[in-house]
């Protein structure tokens, strides 16, 4: 039977691909090698955090399902950074992983458009004569055809986990690799590479001392990602902090020629900002601790995760290790800390609409590209399910700019600058992150959500009503007088905050949190995000510089060896892109800028 989009792989960019798509009215089917394993949280059991949070709000204004899954499954939320400006603010919750994962099954489930079926992708076939993608083959010998194709293999392709000197093929511990799909791209003149990444020890809450613990409980009211979600009522869960100590790093420098990080035997790059154990021990030889997080994993369950604590090593240094930390001297260990290592293809072999340069109507996304993380997943994956259907429609493809998006920054970062570590999204990667807060995601965003066809003429509505709102408390706020002063101006003294503006303005009294919220953060920082507001304007006349496709770089006089060479790799889009690949100086820019430009008059 022939599909509109085959999406390969269930996880959260999978799900997201194959929910667009089937939403978007084409006939979906999603192949997975595991049913029971769609949309598990395989490393931290938390969705959002720095930046990450605004992603989750991004696909949720967009039309995507994660907000909507983490608000019915979370057991603890935060705002994280609140002390600190709005550019940095971002919502944070622990998840009830188990609940995520049946939720999300039953979501895809519930799909009328969308069939899923288990088994194991192992080469993806493309037409002879014109280098279209057609069909997958499966490991147990179908061949299903498909009008595009959306690969999201995660961690699977190739995999191999690591303990010490246990070394298997997998793709999560106790689950089978992909194996034959990254041999096959390579033998087809995919660039494709290892990566890695690591997970810690998952142990029983009965076996460990909280009273050694700090305490750390979320905040007071949930508040839900999703723009839909009017309120979360959950459960609240504690996690607890400890630290490693001069005994722990002891332990695992010992143990350190036992590690297949440090012996050679992973050859995958691992992700600099998310470092193992041994990794922090190595490279910070004056620490004397470092911080460690102790998570739920659950209402329902007895396991804990040791945030902070991922490694390779064997398991019985891990259980030295983590017996020498105060409050975990007797804890049992129910799954040991591994390291994964798998295959991942260049980024920059990808247009910014997520389709490969290689293989027409074959659309890659999570961290297929080099990604690390769920909500960076999420992201990609809608994406390239919403392209995958404009794509079949002959319409434009979706891609957002890095003004408009954290979405956009993590795209055109990896098409355009690629990556050689497991990419993850920070608000210093966002060159206008004032504009890209996570409570004005559904402003940015919901209106292309709209024109997709993936958010309703209501949702529209309720935004337009959001709007409304906004503008008459600000309206308020510069048509009353305070100590002289407006409103308005009043507000932004730092010491002041809106609700202390209450007893002289009596109607704010009744107007929601969440607008009030956005209220005085755009006040507040009115000036910061004024003076922003003028450097997009300056980047998008620079994205409206489009470069043809087929421009010939070989042409063009005075470009430096280096510049051209890139340029003819990663082919930009427009004069934007072509400023953001590294090693293009400024007057290579200046150059193509020239010949655009007087092409443009011409």
């Amino acid at each position: 039977m022939e599909y509109d989009v085959l999406v390969v792989g269930a996880g959260h960019a999978g799900i997201e691909a194959a929910l667009a798509a089937s939403r978007l009215g084409k006939k979906t089917l999603m192949v997975t090698q595991n049913l029971d394993a769609i949309g598990r949280l395989s490393c931290n059991p938390a969705i959002g955090g720095l930046a990450k949070g605004n992603i989750v709000r991004e696909v949720d204004a967009l039309g995507g399902e994660m907000g909507h899954l983490i608000d019915a499954s979370m057991i603890q939320f935060r705002v994280l950074n609140r002390r600190r400006g709005p550019a940095v603010q971002a919502p944070r919750a622990q998840a009830d992983k188990f609940t995520y994962h049946r939720l999300a099954k039953e979501t895809l489930e519930a799909e009328g458009y969308l069939s899923i079926f288990q088994d194991t992708v192992i080469d993806i076939l493309s037409d002879p004569k014109t280098g279209v993608a057609r069909e997958v083959v499966t490991e147990r010998g179908h061949r299903i055809s498909a009008e595009r194709i959306v690969l999201t293999t995660g961690t699977f392709m190739e995999g191999k986990i690591f303990i010490g000197e246990y070394v298997a093929s997998s793709g999560r511990l106790g689950e089978p690799a992909a194996v034959g799909l990254g041999t096959a791209l390579r033998a087809k003149g995919f660039r494709v590479a290892r990566l890695k990444t690591g997970t810690p020890a998952r142990v029983r809450k009965s076996t460990m001392d909280f009273s050694k613990m700090e305490r750390q409980d979320g905040d007071d009211v949930m508040m839900p990602f999703s723009f839909d979600t009017d309120q979360v009522n959950r459960p609240s869960l504690p996690c607890y902090i400890v630290f490693t100590n001069e005994k722990t790093h002891e332990i695992i420098q010992r143990n350190m020629h036992r590690s297949p990080l440090y012996s050679g035997t992973i050859v995958g790059k691992g992700p600099r900002y998310c470092p193992s154990i041994e990794d922090k021990v190595v490279r910070f030889p004056d620490r004397d601790r470092h911080q460690i997080f102790v998570e739920p994993e659950g209402v329902g369950t007895e396991e804990y995760y040791l945030n902070g604590m991922s490694s390779s090593l064997p398991e019985d240094v891990q259980v030295e290790y983590i017996h020498s930390i105060p409050g975990l001297e007797e804890a049992q260990i129910m799954r040991p800390a591994y390291a994964v290592e798998y295959d991942f293809c260049d980024p920059t072999d990808l247009y910014p609409s997520l389709e490969s340069k290689h293989m027409k109507h074959l659309f890659i996304a999570g961290q297929t590209n080099g990604t690390s993380g769920y909500e960076e997943a999420a992201c990609q994956g809608l994406i390239a399910g919403i392209n995958a259907v404009r794509s079949l429609e002959n319409e434009l493809p979706l891609v957002l700019s890095r003004s408009e998006a954290y979405t956009g920054v993590l795209i055109d970062d990896l098409v355009t600058k690629g990556t050689n570590e497991p990419y993850r999204m920070f608000t210093s990667r966002a060159e206008y992150r004032l504009n890209l807060r996570h409570d004005s995601a559904d402003q940015r965003l919901t209106p292309y959500g709209f024109e997709i066809g993936l958010q309703s003429e209501q949702k529209m509505e309720r935004l337009m009503h959001k709007i409304e709102k906004i503008d008459m408390v600000k309206s308020l706020l510069e048509s009353t007088r305070i100590a002289g002063k407006k409103g308005s101006d009043y507000l932004k003294q730092v010491d002041i905050s809106i609700e202390d503006l209450v007893p002289e303005i009596p109607a704010l009294k009744d107007v929601e949190p969440v607008i009030t919220y956005q209220v005085e953060l755009d006040v507040k920082y009115s000036g910061y995000i004024q003076r922003q507001e003028r450097q997009v304007e300056r980047h998008v006349k620079m994205e409206k510089i489009e470069i043809p496709d087929q421009f010939d770089y070989d042409r063009i006089e005075g470009l430096s060896a280096e510049a051209r060479e890139k340029f003819k790799a990663i082919r930009p889009k427009n004069l934007g892109q072509a400023g953001r690949i590294s090693g293009v100086r400024n007057s290579d820019m200046a150059i193509l800028m020239v010949v655009l430009t007087r092409g443009e008059r011409k």
